[in-house]
């Protein structure tokens, strides 16, 4: 199984932003990490373009025990089909580097939850309960593949899983279900504006030390219910 982590440094709305400081690292090496620490991974891929000025997060994905792969900085969908079969992957989970606090075992369970169904796809992502920024989603590699080839619609080839969800009718689609004590769906942890940045650093600094869990995430957050006003008014880019 490898985690595949998309990264580039040419956001729009906050550039560079896979390589700014959260204690002490980067927000893409705390993607690393905590994708390093579900049990089950054989490899952890960054997925960045080849593109000169994602240079540096090549750099960094390999100085952190990461692998890598380049491919079109546009298509992101061929990028991610490039980097499963450069992996060998059967099964390929889907994180990205703006979520720097992502819970390892959201990555267990729901790998777990398709060999145990047969689906071809699970996430945690469109049944929205556990916070924005602990998104997971894990595909069968002969499913992105067939992504791969066939989508045409350029949202599809961006946003790399959309070809999949948008058709129940041809594949088994299943959702990762939070337990009501990690349920805080209306907290945004995921950073595409300065001001998610600031309340992922917040956050941050009320987490207990070695304890990435999305239980005591939720806890947290229960617990210091202002944190979600720092990043209130951000909107989550559409599709």
């Amino acid at each position: 199984m490898a985690v595949v982590i998309q990264a580039r440094m040419g956001s729009t709305r906050l550039p560079g932003k896979v390589l700014l400081p959260l204690q002490g690292r980067t927000l893409l090496a705390h993607a690393i990490e905590r994708a390093g620490l579900a049990s089950g991974v054989d490899e952890v891929r960054v997925a960045t373009s080849d593109a000169p000025r994602d240079d540096a997060v090549a750099e960094e994905a390999v100085a952190r025990g990461a692998t890598v792969t380049r491919g079109s900085e546009l298509d992101v969908l061929a990028r991610y089909a490039q980097a499963a079969r450069e992996a060998d992957a059967e099964r390929v989970v889907r994180v990205t580097s703006d979520c720097p606090l992502l819970a390892p075992e959201l990555i267990e369970r729901a790998v777990a939850q398709l060999d145990v169904g047969g689906a071809d796809y699970v996430s945690n992502t469109h049944k929205r309960c556990f916070p924005r920024g602990l998104d997971v989603e894990v595909v069968r590699r002969e499913v992105l593949d067939q992504a791969a080839r066939e989508a045409r619609d350029p949202a599809e080839r961006e946003h790399v899983t959309p070809f999949v969800w948008r058709r129940p009718e041809r594949f088994r689609l299943e959702a990762l279900v939070a337990e009501p004590d990690e349920e805080a769906p209306d907290f945004r942890l995921t950073v595409d504006e300065p001001a998610d940045y600031a309340a992922v650093c917040a956050v941050s600094q009320l987490l207990p030390q070695g304890d990435p869990s999305a239980r005591t995430l939720a806890r947290v957050l229960r617990e210091a219910p202002w944190l979600r006003e720092i990043n209130r008014h951000v909107a989550q880019k559409p599709l």
